[in-house]
């Protein structure tokens, strides 16, 4: 890897287009670098984990709305068009579209594969978009792979680098440019098509963090799918032969100017060298439980208090409970927020999942953790839940921080240490690094999770002889021909699927 730096130039200084970030990433795509077989097992491991959190979340209100505003966009001229998550494969829609639909239906539930650093993201986002651009143009299961190598490089590799969310900008912003580029290795398209769609993707996907603040929204799901909606629309307006605004990371004028860390600002972004192999998909994890990344291991440490301490179940039992954790924990799913729907119990899906005082209290009194019973207003409304999760409160420990930010794999963690003052005066305290899940947990995910996790969660919804044929093609991924990408879709039981049910001006 190779550190190059990123500062803002002003216009008279005139940034040679090769000297840009954009360009850099560019030429990071086209680099024909065999992938490794270790990077594609665990492609395949995520194209699974994508498959069944979205079936899991098919007829949840914000899938059905984008999925009926899909399906009336018909596949365009230039090729066969892509399909959608439980529906059959004769039912397709144009690329960008059915990467809106499968995009939003992947996120739903926050329930997928996620990279924490400088920034956080759920690098399988980008899947969405370059699978319905490689179903749309025929192409084969080592283009996929290919493509998606690049898209992971790219975004772990942004997410390590720069911060977003410190200056309120989503993290989707990381995404446009990955999703632009895997496309880019897709098609085998030219380092130049391929700079400008990365401008024009970061250009348009640039948004505020107050969709992940307060009472969160459907807009949640939305955002990342939006994104590689966006980076789509981006590759096909480049091909046509259209320019983006540049410099987009460094002008005086652009992103990291007056978005980010300002006209002083300077990064070094890690990149692959020429020849060097793609393998930042091997630096993410996935999740175990429906819930922020990390909430992941305080889910594993509240049943494990659970089982050792099956009194801290009753809040008569229990005085106060502190979360001590890194900075991004406490300010954005803690009590460090300062957001009282953090301790709402008629607060949205989308807001309980971001809070770790609600989820630690119940993962406490449950010993374990549901996608979606864990979530329903009747759980978040019990009595005894409401006034155990009033007495828990995040801090930040400034040890923490620094092991959520070290880029050393070892040391890394995004848990932290519980400190629970009894009634009784007695105090039990505990700590955990990292998820059960994660590749040094005590029980890190494997092929055979990720196939399990998919048969749970699609259960209800698809036959077991469809998931064992999407199986099938899908561990054959290197060997899928060109034009049978399609096979990767996943068609769910006969009338499972709501459609038609919204009204809106398509």
């Amino acid at each position: 890897m190779k550190n190059h730096p990123v500062r803002v130039y002003k216009s008279e200084e005139n940034l040679a287009r090769e000297d840009q970030l954009a360009y850099k990433i560019a030429q990071v795509a086209v680099d024909p670098v065999e992938v490794s077989e270790e990077v594609t097992e665990m492609i395949i491991n995520r194209i699974i984990d994508n498959a069944s959190v979205a079936i899991a979340s098919l007829n949840r209100a914000p899938i059905v709305a984008v999925r009926d505003q899909a399906l009336t966009h018909q596949p365009s001229k230039n090729g066969n068009g892509a399909g959608l998550f439980g529906l059959d494969n004769t039912v397709k829609t144009s690329p960008e579209w059915a990467a809106f639909a499968n995009g939003v239906a992947v996120r739903e539930l926050d329930y997928h594969d996620t990279f924490l650093s400088a920034e956080y993201s759920h690098p399988g986002d980008n899947i969405p978009p370059i699978l319905a651009v490689a179903q749309h143009a025929g192409k084969s299961g080592k283009d996929l792979i290919r493509g998606l190598a690049t898209g992971y490089e790219i975004q772990v590799d942004l997410v390590k680098a720069i911060s977003l969310h410190k200056h309120k900008i989503d993290h989707v912003a990381h995404l446009g440019p990955s999703a632009a580029a895997g496309i880019g290795t897709l098609l085998g398209l030219d380092t130049e098509t391929i700079f400008q769609a990365v401008g024009q993707a970061l250009h348009t996907t640039t948004a505020t963090r107050q969709s992940r603040k307060g009472q969160i929204s459907t807009w949640k799901a939305y955002a990342p799918a939006f994104a590689g909606k966006m980076a789509i629309e981006a590759v096909d307006r480049t091909m046509r032969g259209q320019t983006s605004p540049e410099p987009i990371y460094e002008g005086e004028d652009g992103v990291i100017a007056w978005l980010l860390d300002g006209p002083e600002a300077a990064y070094e972004v890690p990149l692959p060298e020429a020849g060097e192999a793609k393998r930042a998909i091997l630096d993410s994890y996935t999740k175990e439980h429906s819930a922020e990344y990390q909430a992941q291991a305080w889910i594993d440490l509240a049943r494990k208090l659970h089982g050792e301490h099956p009194e801290l179940a009753e809040p008569k039992n229990v005085k106060a409970i502190v979360l001590h954790t890194s900075h991004h924990t406490h300010y954005v799913i803690g009590s460090g927020a300062n957001d009282p729907q953090k301790y709402d119990p008629t607060a949205s899906r989308e807001t309980l999942d971001h809070s770790i005082p609600y989820i630690f209290a119940v993962a406490l009194q449950d010993g374990s953790w549901h996608h979606v019973d864990s979530y329903t207003p009747e759980r978040a409304g019990r009595a005894d839940t409401v006034e155990l999760w009033n007495k828990i409160t995040t801090a930040e420990d400034a040890e923490w921080t620094r092991r959520y930010h070290s880029l050393d794999p070892a040391e890394k963690a995004f848990g932290g240490r519980v400190e629970i003052e009894l009634t009784d005066g007695s105090k039990i305290v505990d700590e955990i690094a990292v998820a059960d899940a994660h590749p040094l947990g005590a029980r890190p995910f494997a092929r055979e999770n990720y196939v399990n996790k998919l048969r749970t969660l699609a259960a209800e919804a698809v036959e077991p002889a469809e998931l064992d044929r999407f199986l099938t093609a899908v561990e054959r991924l290197p060997e899928l021909a060109a034009g049978e990408l399609e096979q990767l879709n996943i068609r769910a039981k006969d009338g499972f699927v709501i459609t038609n049910a919204t009204e809106g001006l398509f």
